[in-house]
């Protein structure tokens, strides 16, 4: 059977398999079934989605689904991801499904369940749904509701006063920012969020149309934030995704902060403050060596996971770290959400900068990184690039040429049909002829 569920819920392209609206339904469907059998009663479902085209019907195709087998569903509308994990919880509903593809561009979509712990949904229950998807199950008969509610104002503010209030220490006067929202669900909550802080904010890419999510604009395309910070001699840029579950940010130089600078800036203030459970910071296997390095040098031990946030989170949990993320701008902290949150990260590096009376440039000295590159190839089949000779060839000789100075990492894309061929190491020049000639070999055997 094929795996629908990856590491980020189901997606893909908007109206076709598996997001067709058909399917959705039945998608909505086996999951209120299943919560059913497990409750012993009707689950409540709360839904929210970005700003792309496809997320109104592909929300009301759900409730449609979901509606037959018995579920009430309630709709926050347009918000980030990590709202919906937190009203979820917040509201006592059994599941939040968010609508949305990320940073994916608009023509896709997805979906992605969370439970009231705010943990995304077992894979237990994920195959138990797929089973449905493939055995042509009938939907039920039923009544059909609407995903509309009456609510949505209160839901979208309980979310921003929970923010608010977790950091009403904060006071941003004298401060200006530039915020990108990539034209997705921030585009109305983050302009109201920083606002209540005191800071001066200048908002770019906040007028979504339902096509424009991600289009050169936010975490992926940070040129015209880093232009616009300089241009208005900002203290502070940030850029979210299409759903705000992560953030990349920009110093007061225009130079880019990533995930790995943000881990490196939120471990010295947690270790400052004897809150850095374990000594341990928890990031990825994509992470730059220049942050492990970093790290060593103030006895902090770096422990590496698979690329997705639901394995930093696990390890997270198992070890009793206090902070982890991915270079890509998600960051988790447990002990506040079990959630990457990009607004909420963005509150706690600038309550570190605030704090510290220090500029973000400043902050994130004493690391280094390392020279990367990261080549993707789009790939018709996922074959294990050992079983394939030539590839396994040319990984090794790299491997060879590195000689212990640099580290070369080879995967897949747990949410696209793409390699990814990173390499680190002393020199850009030769990391990135070794990463071109790898990605060819790839697409020759596997494109």
């Amino acid at each position: 059977m094929k795996k629908l569920f990856g590491t980020d819920g189901i997606r893909g392209e908007a109206g076709a398999f598996p997001l067709d609206e058909e399917t959705v339904a039945v998608i909505g469907a086996s999951l209120a079934r299943r919560l059913t059998e497990k409750l012993g009663r009707e689950p409540r479902f709360i839904l929210g989605r970005d700003t792309r085209e496809s997320g109104a019907w592909i929300e009301q195709s759900f409730c449609a689904g979901a509606n037959s087998e018995g579920a009430v569903c309630e709709s926050a509308e347009v918000i980030t991801t990590p709202g919906i994990a937190f009203l979820t919880k917040k509201f006592d509903f059994d599941a939040g499904i968010v609508i949305s593809a990320s940073h994916n561009p608009f023509a896709d979509n997805g979906i992605k369940i969370f439970l009231p712990t705010g943990k995304k949904l077992d894979e237990a229950t994920e195959r138990e749904i797929e089973k449905d998807i493939f055995s042509g199950r009938q939907l039920a008969e039923g009544n059909q509701q609407s995903a509309g509610d009456l609510k949505v104002a209160e839901y979208q503010t309980a979310y921003l006063d929970y923010l608010v209030g977790e950091f009403e220490n904060l006071a941003l006067e004298n401060f200006k920012m530039v915020i990108d929202c990539a034209n997705g669900a921030a585009s109305h909550l983050a302009p109201t969020l920083f606002g209540k802080f005191g800071a001066e904010v200048v908002i770019i890419n906040n007028q979504p149309d339902g096509k424009n999510i991600n289009d050169d604009c936010g975490s992926l395309h940070l040129n015209n934030l880093q232009k616009k910070v300089l241009e208005e001699k900002a203290d502070f840029g940030v850029a979210f995704d299409g759903d705000a579950d992560r953030a990349l940010f920009v110093d007061e130089k225009g130079n880019l902060v990533d995930g790995d600078a943000v881990l490196w800036i939120m471990a010295n203030r947690l270790q400052a403050a004897g809150k850095l459970n374990n000594q341990t910071v928890v990031a990825t296997v994509m992470s730059n060596i220049g942050l492990e390095i970093a790290l060593n040098r103030k006895n902090i031990k770096l422990l590496r996971t698979d690329v997705g946030d639901k394995y930093v989170l696990a390890e997270l949990l198992e070890t009793a770290s206090a902070v982890g993320g991915e270079q890509s701008g998600h960051i988790i902290f447990p002990h506040h959400s079990l959630v990457g949150d990009g607004m909420l990260t963005t509150l706690f590096l600038l309550e570190a900068v605030r704090s510290n009376d220090k500029t973000l440039s400043q902050m994130h000295d004493g690391f280094t990184q390392f020279p990367q590159i990261l080549v993707n190839v789009k790939v018709r089949e996922k074959q294990p690039f050992e079983a394939v000779a030539e590839i396994a060839e040319a990984a090794q000789k790299i491997n060879h040429e590195l000689g212990g100075k640099g580290r070369l990492l080879l995967r897949y894309s747990g949410t696209e049909n793409l390699a990814r061929v990173m390499i680190e190491g002393e020199r850009q020049v030769e990391i990135e002829a070794q990463a071109n000639g790898l990605a060819n070999i790839i697409k020759k055997n596997l494109g």
